[in-house]
């Protein structure tokens, strides 16, 4: 965790809550990375939008029925400080996103956890170091985003109020506990405003907890007090979120983020065909 986010969190803490509940708070606290725009003397670790490299053998993504997925970011992994981070990325090869974003249909197909059918409108794909690849043209019927590089910085997460992990360390939760104070929520979230692309830590959720809904999903959708779903949920980390972004002229439901989770056993067996995606927007 760098010593400037943490230290900004472990105040708002200490300031919002009582000490004690102050300092188990702290201790929910994960490293992650925050993605933002390069500037000229960063050293560049990926880049939204732009045209994907690809091996030569490996298909363009597609969603049987729908059509080719939009190329989203494309991370080297070589490049980011990945050892500050308590997930276990790969530590070289690149990690490239796609994501059925409604350019075919105007978004009538929606890819949800809660719709198996739907999972392969969203595709991480890992190409290992040493893999020749060449620059991809985008299917015709698809505009790319504009390419913009980035850069990583490592800043401490806090988990979301309703997350699972919470509710682990502080139960039972009454309804005034001191987690759900008001003041503390949104000192919490000007905290964290701004565009929010992330690599590892906790979920920045627009609406509740993805660890949840992902969770649900790979369930098989039980009703939603299924007491399953929580025990689940808390089996899933973050694996990337990728915010809103004028730059790159995403724009994701109305100012709404992607997320893609992964089981940390498959994490580390590279299995990136077993992550699941969400999105939310406002």
């Amino acid at each position: 965790m760098t010593q400037s986010t943490a230290d900004a969190l472990h105040t708002l803490a200490r300031e919002h809550l009582p000490h004690e509940i102050a300092e188990r708070w702290i201790g929910l606290l994960r490293p992650g990375l925050r993605l933002e725009k390069a500037a000229e003397a960063d050293r560049v670790v990926g880049k939204l939008g732009g045209l994907p490299e690809l091996p030569e053998n490996e298909e363009w993504p597609i969603w049987e029925g729908h059509g080719p997925l939009s190329f989203v970011a494309s991370l080297d992994c070589a490049a980011l400080p990945s050892a500050a981070l308590d997930i276990v990325l790969p530590t070289d090869g690149t990690l490239a996103f796609f994501y059925f974003d409604g350019q075919l249909d105007d978004g009538c197909a929606v890819v949800a956890p809660h719709e198996p059918d739907s999972w392969a409108g969203a595709r991480v794909l890992y190409l290992p170091a040493g893999v020749r690849v060449t620059e991809r043209t985008a299917p015709e019927a698809l505009r790319p985003y504009p390419e913009v590089a980035l850069t990583a910085r490592v800043e401490t997460t806090a988990p979301y109020s309703l997350h699972p992990a919470v509710y682990r360390e502080f139960a039972p939760m009454p309804d005034d506990h001191p987690v759900w104070d008001e003041e503390f929520e949104e000192a919490l979230w000007d905290h964290f405003e701004g565009a929010e692309h992330r690599i590892g830590g906790h979920a920045h959720p627009v609406q509740d907890e993805v660890e949840t809904e992902v969770a649900r999903g790979a369930l098989g959708s039980p009703p939603w007090d299924d007491p399953r779903i929580e025990e689940e949920a808390l089996r899933w980390v973050l694996l990337a979120q990728f915010d809103t972004d004028d730059d790159a002229d995403m724009m994701w439901g109305d100012c709404g983020a992607l997320y893609w989770l992964i089981r940390p056993e498959d994490l580390a067996r590279r299995r990136f065909d077993r992550a699941m995606f969400t999105w939310q927007c406002s």
